[in-house]
């Protein structure tokens, strides 16, 4: 049904009766003495419905310790021990407009019995935040990225125990990828139905911090440098659906700039039949773009959307992005992602890496700017908070056709005023 037309042709079958002649060949019936409709005068049905989907997507989940120590003072409730919706609660209106809406998990949820951790090389987050995000309207979770052997292969284990019952607990209208429990599993691809559209979706990893699955495990994950499976299993999810999204955590960390083998990569993505590759794994905002195919047709990437929420401490980690686009069928069943846009994400908080919390860019004010801890937390190098330096950091890395708001662009000048 993709990027192609069908036609779809009906039969009408009368008995006792031909069309056209009856036994003598000099007797014709004329068809409008009988009632029958003309086929030459009848209006063809176009072979598809014109429908769109909504879909919204953010970045790296990082629950670092203040996040989840955020959610932990903001809980009321005697019944649980973190609430995760203070974290969140300035974008969950964009969340619930979408028809569907992808995050990154980039700390894994392996529920009892392992430890709640939230430092470098170690991310295990309480069940509460996976419950909270569905909660809040996320519909696709991917866990395939580098932390996701951080506590070992029972945990990771665990982690898939913990999604697999989510899935069933919403009679799998939400969607896990990137860690699969066999190949079984993995073969089973996610489809989701949304507005007339089936939506497959396919979740990669370049590393995971040197850990590897034992040789004789079960479980799955599927590396970037395993082209022909990649390939294989976006040419299948291509042929089952009307859409295919690819999750891809890959590149260099603390950087805008896009290498060669991710541009490259992307490129194949597409030319195996991706509509959208959504990027992760910088925790930077990086550029976005079209990418065509041989036969014209085009499909969409975002190399990189920055961090949803983290407790990094470089300014450059405090900017992600909410991308948001339209999937649109045509009525000849061609597929276009159109009316994409990106509004920048804040990650902000108090002293001391207190109240984490998110903002869009639209909402983040001058008095927030001025109370943001990161030029006095430890760690990090690139301490400078202002709007000058956000605005830069934006506006260097998006291109201005994609940004939901205009971004004042500052000039050299202007900073040598100051």
């Amino acid at each position: 049904m993709k990027r192609c037309a069908a036609v779809v042709l009906t039969a009408l079958l009368l008995t006792g009766c031909s069309i056209g002649k009856t036994d003598s060949e000099d007797h014709v019936i004329d068809i409008s003495s009988i009632g029958i409709p003309d086929p030459s005068q009848e209006t063809t049905e176009p072979p598809f419905r014109a429908t769109s989907v909504h879909f919204a997507a953010v970045g790296d989940n990082l629950v670092y310790s203040y996040v989840y120590q955020t959610a932990q003072e903001h809980n009321d409730s005697k019944k649980r021990d973190y609430d995760f919706h203070y974290c969140y609660e300035t974008i969950v209106d964009r969340i619930e407009a979408a028809d569907l809406a992808f995050v990154n998990m980039e700390s894994m949820i392996c529920g009892e019995g392992y430890e709640v951790t939230g430092t470098k090389m170690n991310f295990n987050s309480p069940v509460e935040l996976g419950n909270d995000l569905i909660d809040i309207g996320f519909d696709v979770f991917n866990i395939g990225n580098n932390h996701m052997l951080d506590k070992g292969t029972d945990a990771f284990a665990a982690s898939l125990e913990y999604w697999k019952g989510k899935t069933e607990d919403h009679d799998g209208k939400i969607a896990v990828i990137g860690g699969y429990q066999d190949e079984e599993d993995m073969q089973e691809y996610r489809i989701l139905r949304s507005m007339g559209l089936n939506i497959g979706f396919l979740g990669y990893t370049e590393h995971t911090n040197g850990y590897h699955l034992p040789e004789d495990s079960d479980l799955q994950i599927i590396y970037t440098e395993n082209e022909e499976v990649m390939q294989k299993q976006i040419q299948e999810l291509s042929k089952q659906t009307d859409c295919v999204i690819v999750s891809a955590h890959w590149g260099e960390e603390d950087t805008h700039e896009v290498s060669d083998s991710v541009r490259e990569l992307a490129q194949k993505f597409i030319d195996w039949g991706a509509d959208v590759v959504i990027g992760t794994g910088s925790h930077t905002l990086q550029t976005m773009e079209y990418l065509t195919r041989t036969d014209g047709s085009q499909g969409f990437v975002f190399y990189s959307l920055g961090n949803f929420i983290s407790g990094q401490t470089d300014n450059f980690n405090m900017i992600g992005g909410l991308g948001n686009f339209e999937i649109c069928r045509d009525t000849e069943g061609v597929i276009t992602i159109e009316n994409v846009t990106l509004t920048p994400l804040i990650t902000h908080y108090d002293k001391d890496i207190t109240d984490v919390r998110i903002y869009p860019y639209e909402e983040y004010t001058d008095k927030l700017i001025e109370k943001h801890y990161v030029p006095y937390a430890l760690g990090g190098s690139a301490k400078t908070w202002d709007r000058e330096t956000i605005d830069t950091i934006i506006s260097e890395n998006v291109p201005a056709q994609f940004l939901s708001t205009p971004i004042q662009k500052h000039t050299e000048s202007e900073s040598d005023s100051e």
